[in-house]
């Protein structure tokens, strides 16, 4: 993984980073793997604006993803592949019948090599294993939430949790916001973290390249009028008075998780502030 600064030939990309793609093997995706994606705009099926700032982008095809890991049986890994509609990379693996299918690359995964699912293989890199049998402060990512789900978390890319502890049927898992959880044990979860971790360090450059991704410019709240925003109004430059959102929600330290929610008993700590 690699990032590259560029010259400051245009002002767009003066304090431009992009990825150097060290990883990414080929740029030709595998046909039968790819689906249509239909561009919603923000808006609902009635046509009303649901979600604000969408709309334009590039067109984009979907690569269909094998979050379940549940064909059994050893596929090599053909090539490493940018995906559009992710931050990670993926791989395209083949399996011995022919099959290919995508799954989320891990960090240090190689064209050519052996990648395998199942509740007791030996827990390598890309490799997808239970909680049950994943040996104690092992790094992971992809993990399920429910046996059978399909990978939930830790699935963006450079990250990964780490398993800490067992008890019974279930698991104690570190997540990358900090949380520790209960999870069960016969959950997958694949070796390694997700690739692509230099991503946090792209800068866009200019603003155009937002709406190449489908992002609209957001108006700031505070120059608002008081109709539209609870933070808009005032006489002059107002700072906007406490900050919440547009149906009146505070923001920056209001707890909006629900006190009686059925999963807080499965969290063991907190993230962290």
């Amino acid at each position: 993984m690699s990032v590259k600064k560029l010259k400051p030939i245009t002002p767009g990309q003066r304090f431009r980073v992009v990825n150097g793609f060290d990883a990414i093997t080929t740029d030709k995706p595998e046909k039968s793997l790819l689906a249509p994606i239909k561009k919603s705009g923000g808006r609902n099926s009635q046509g009303r604006m649901t979600m604000r700032n969408r709309g334009g982008g590039h067109k984009r095809k979907y690569r269909v993803v094998d979050f379940k890991r549940q064909k059994a049986g050893a596929a090599t890994v053909e090539s490493i592949q940018y995906d559009p509609n992710r931050t990670a990379f993926i791989a395209l693996i083949k399996y011995a019948d022919n099959e290919k299918s995508y799954i989320i690359a891990q960090n240090g995964l190689q064209v050519g090599q052996t990648v395998e699912a199942g509740g007791a293989v030996a827990p390598e890199i890309g490799n997808a294993v239970k909680l049950a049998n994943i040996p104690l402060g092992t790094v992971i990512s992809c993990i399920e939430l429910r046996p059978g789900q399909g990978a939930v978390m830790a699935r963006s890319a450079g990250a990964f949790a780490q398993l800490m502890a067992r008890d019974g049927k279930f698991a104690t898992v570190k997540l990358p916001s900090g949380e520790t959880r209960l999870i069960l044990s016969e959950c997958m979860a694949t070796i390694g973290a997700v690739s692509n971790s230099d991503h946090q360090l792209l800068v866009s450059g200019k603003a155009g390249r937002s709406r190449w991704l489908g992002r609209r410019p957001r108006t700031r709240p505070v120059v608002m009028n008081p109709v539209d925003h609870p933070m808009g109004g005032g006489e002059g430059r107002a700072s906007g008075g406490h900050p919440r959102s547009r149906n009146g929600i505070p923001a920056k330290g209001y707890k909006t998780r629900s006190k009686t929610k059925a999963s807080n008993k499965y969290i063991v700590e907190r993230r962290k502030k």
